[in-house]
């Protein structure tokens, strides 16, 4: 035993040790919020005076100090606009825990003026308590989360949003917002809650690529209407809230640049823009000008690496007059070079067949230069404790250079020979430059009449211009013999030539009376606004044919210009369809009540808005209505409850009646000719009324987290849809063309959950759509003497744009204490109908896509931060089909038969990066 005992002393001996090293090591646990409101104060600061020791809060608010000798100390807690706290504590056991509240600075006061200084609007906090107490159903993207995500434009942001999809333009980038399944004509957007038109030259909705990202406080998803708002929203309203003027004086600047893989892989073709002449010959001389070769300019292309991509911004904010003047001002720049790999397969039904047979090949090759400038200024002055003015300007510019090269294999001629390498090919180049912009002016000012009542008023100037100066095709014919491609005849050119405007003038006013009802609080609300739109839109087009079209590509000339032409219409095509003015007087008025009883707030009320919509085709074209008006007048009940389950969940239902107005060129009858397919109005068309029917279950657990799960159903009259269909009054002719379809539904569920941990946060949604619409549909059949005929049978499908599946999945990390922030980003959109055919079974579908983005962020103690975004990580392809298959086709084209279906497009982007350093002073 004795020789044991020193071993057992030592084993003994390490066990104190261990035991007393414990008892004097402790964890401080706890969590920084805001004394007044609760919310986390991400980012705040904790130090142990007199030591080395000290912490960040994380995304939740929450920090952790490890390895703390016992005994008694004072704790250091700051954070930017936040008087610093000093706490005392007492580490007497392995874990203490304690919350810790911060008071805003103090107020100063001016006069009879108060101000009180404000935290950081720009906060994932903050957006959760605009969510939480808004009178609508509403999503928000916070200003913080926009700063730290990948996407450079409105319309690649919004796509993260719940229940939003988005429609990608030639290039990959997200230009349409598809809401709650329902098509982009079905949602409208706003500029600090203020409608602004589109530059579309037939359709009202707004790209949302014009858009930097940058600028922007805040985005909104309204996916509710209440009496006050607008009534033209079935899918729901996008409200872009400006970046607005900081408490002290404040700059911020970025410069960054990038590269998309696209051009790594083959070179980037531009044309010599010098030579665009900004209008037509028709424009500068006169309508009795013949016009001559010498008019239109033969533009040289290139193709070679294109040049870094830069991104940049600028803005300035501050508060003067001892805060009662605050003026911020903001720029956005972006240079970009972007494109695709496409191809295009043309398709038909021949004779009884009831699939599709592929016709043609076009491949193309986009290489796109897009330059996006955004301006925005804002000035609010308060005169008095019961008044302020306010003054909002905003200018947005997209320019997009484009030239498209494509090469078209025929497989429906007699040539094509796939075995020996035959076919029959033609070239095209289509040089074409967009200019849209958007202009808004808005004065606004809000006063407190009497102690209960309140008014605000806006005054507002918005144009939207868009311009395609001398969109130039030119067409090569060439032959594929034992697999040799060679050019051979030049074909034609057109040169086009398109403008137009929309031109708003609006005023707002609103009346707001604060009462009680019962010891309840009632607000009576009343109000009005109207606008006068005027729309015009100038077209020309000319057609120049070969000089010799005998003349031999490669021999007579090499380049497309070197090509002598001849003008087939020397007075241009001008007559044409979208050659037009168009108007539109909107009035409307509403009444509405707020009722806050203990545990349940109603509001409800009537709007009813007036329409005055028309049209003038300027040049007739031979129809019996050139021109047109259509008037008619909506009553739009709504009524939004909200029921408080406990302090931290909610349930809300609401019922709103909301419409659908045509488009400007849907209801203008003339005929035009595109690409793929000749396109026509319909005068006849009415608008859309839809019943919307919501309720969500909302639960805040802390003001940083959220769980919303909800259910929505629609009933939708006469909805528009656009489908191929053959005009009886024309011969056979085929039109795509817009139409109401009967009745259809719309019905889903959301789901939304955003979770934060010290450093890691989630945030996923997913939302399941289902609609239902049932259309005329052909299929053709032989009568008993071998005549050909159509036959007419209903079909039932989803409507237009809607995917049954949409989710996202965010990963975010966040260290304060070392300046990183992270964030992966997943985007899905399910399978959806992306073109309506006229044939049953033959819709053309847009299989599902998954995209993944990425961004990272390090930042300094001296205010810099160097970030870094890549999108498209995944490089998926955007895929459309028809879910069929032609058994001809393999014979045709191989590689036209998927294993779902026959393809008739497939585009790649490839992956973008953007690596920069952003400042803040």
């Amino acid at each position: 035993m004795n020789r044991r005992y020193p071993y057992y002393t030592i084993i003994h001996f390490a066990f104190l040790l261990f035991f007393s090293f414990n008892a004097f090591s402790a964890t401080l646990k706890g969590q920084i919020k805001d004394a007044k409101t609760g919310e986390p104060l991400v980012g705040a600061t904790v130090l142990i005076k007199n030591t080395k020791l000290g912490s960040s809060a994380g995304l939740d608010g929450s920090f952790q100090i490890k390895n703390i000798p016992s005994g008694n100390y004072e704790l250091q807690v700051s954070y930017i606009t936040y008087q610093t706290s000093l706490v005392k504590v007492s580490i007497d056991k392995e874990e203490v825990t304690v919350t810790i509240s911060l008071e805003e600075n103090a107020q100063q006061t001016l006069n009879e003026v108060v101000v009180t200084g404000s935290a950081d609007k720009t906060t994932e906090n903050i957006a959760r308590q605009i969510e939480r107490n808004s009178n609508q159903l509403m999503n928000i993207v916070s200003g913080k989360a926009i700063e730290i995500s990948p996407d450079l434009t409105v319309a690649n942001l919004i796509q993260r949003v719940s229940g939003v999809s988005i429609e990608r333009n030639s290039n990959g980038d997200g230009q349409y917002a598809i809401l709650r399944g329902m098509d982009k004509r079905y949602n409208y957007t706003l500029v600090n809650g203020i409608k602004i038109p589109s530059p579309d030259n037939k359709y009202r909705y707004v790209p949302l690529d014009i858009f930097p990202s940058e600028l922007l406080g805040r985005l909104e998803i309204t996916k509710t209407l209440t009496p006050d708002l607008e009534g033209d929203a079935v899918g729901g309203v996008v409200n872009m809230v400006m970046k607005d003027a900081p408490n002290q004086l404040e700059i911020r600047a970025n410069l960054a640049s990038g590269y998309n893989e696209l051009f790594v892989e083959r070179g980037f073709t531009s044309f010599d823009r010098s030579q665009i002449r900004n209008r037509s010959p028709y424009e500068l001389n006169g309508n009795t000008y013949n016009a001559t070769p010498a008019d239109f300019p033969k533009a040289t292309t290139q193709t070679k690496s294109p040049l870094p991509n830069l991104v940049g911004g600028l803005s300035i904010g501050n508060r003067f007059l001892q805060n009662r003047l605050s003026v911020i001002v903001a720029a956005s720049y972006q240079n970009t070079y972007r494109g695709s790999n496409s191809s295009f397969f043309s398709s038909t039904v021949y004779d009884t067949e009831k699939t599709s047979r592929i016709t043609s090949l076009a491949e193309r090759k986009f290489s796109d230069q897009q330059q996006r400038l955004g301006l925005h200024a804002k000035v609010d002055y308060r005169l008095s404790a019961k008044s302020k003015l306010q003054w909002y300007n905003a200018y947005m510019n997209l320019t997009n250079v484009q030239l498209r090269d494509t090469k078209s294999t025929e497989f429906s001629s007699g040539g094509y020979d796939p075995v020996k390498g035959n076919a029959g090919l033609s070239y095209s180049a289509r040089s074409r430059m967009t200019q849209q912009q958007i202009l808004n002016s808005t004065l606004q000012g809000s006063h407190s009449l009497l102690e209960k009542l309140k008014m605000n008023w806006s005054a507002v100037y918005s144009l939207a211009t868009s311009r395609t100066p001398d969109n130039t095709t030119v067409s090569i014919l060439g032959k594929r013999e034992n697999f040799v491609e060679t050019k051979t005849y030049a074909s034609q050119s057109s040169r086009r030539w398109e403008h137009n405007s929309d031109q708003d003038y609006a005023g707002y006013l609103n009346f707001t009376y604060t009462t009680a009802l019962q010891g309840n609080s009632l607000e009576i609300s009343a109000g009005g606004l109207y606008r006068n739109k005027h729309r015009d839109n100038f077209y020309n087009n000319y057609q120049l044919q070969p000089a010799n079209v005998f003349t031999l590509y490669g021999k007579d000339f090499v380049s497309n210009a070197d090509i002598n032409w001849t003008v087939s219409n020397p007075r241009g095509s001008v007559a044409s369809a979208l050659t037009y003015n168009a108007s539109e007087k909107v009035a409307a008025e509403y009444a509405m009540a707020k009722l806050q009883l203990k545990k349940l707030q109603v509001i409800g009320g009537l709007r009813v808005e007036h329409t005055n919509q028309g049209y003038e085709m300027l040049f007739p074209l031979g129809e019996l209505r050139p021109s047109g008006n259509q008037t008619y007048t909506d009553l739009l009940p709504s009524i939004n409850l909200k029921y408080g389950l406990t302090a931290t969940q909610f349930l809300r239902a609401s019922y709103f009646r909301s419409l659908n107005r045509p488009g400007f060129f849907e209801i203008v009858p003339g005929k035009i000719v595109n690409e793929e397919f000749q396109e026509r109005g319909n005068p006849d068309l009415k608008r859309a009324l839809a019943d919307n029917f919501d309720l969500r279950y909302e639960v805040f657990p802390n003001p940083s987290d959220q769980v919303m799960l909800g259910v929505f159903y629609k009933y939708l009259k006469d909805p528009i849809e656009y489908a191929l269909s053959v005009d009886a009054t024309r011969g056979q002719d085929v039109f795509y063309s817009p139409g109401n379809y009967g009745n259809a539904t719309n019905y889903g569920l959301e789901l939304d959950v955003i979770k934060y941990f010290q450093k890691v946060g989630i945030k996923a949604n997913y939302t399941y759509t289902h609609s239902s619409i049932t259309t005329q549909k052909i299929i053709r059949e032989r009568d008993t003497n071998g005549n050909l005929f159509n036959k007419n049978v209903q079909q039932t499908r989803p409507l237009y744009g809607q995917a049954a599946h949409v989710g996202n999945l965010t990963l975010l990390y966040k260290d304060t204490q070392n300046g990183w922030d992270v964030q992966l980003a997943a985007s899905y959109t399910g399978e959806r109908i992306n073109t309506v055919s006229q044939f049953l079974d033959n819709d053309l579908w847009q299989e599902a896509f998954i995209q993944m983005d990425a961004s990272v962020e390090k930042s300094f103690k001296n205010k810099w931060v160097i970030f870094a975004k890549a999108n498209n990580l995944l490089d998926t392809p955007l895929r459309v089909i028809i879910k069929n298959t032609n058994p001809v086709n393999k014979d045709v084209y191989q590689d036209a038969t998927s294993g779902t279906g026959t393809l008739i497009r497939q585009d790649f982007y490839k992956r973008s990066f953007v690596i920069g350093l952003r400042f803040k002073l």
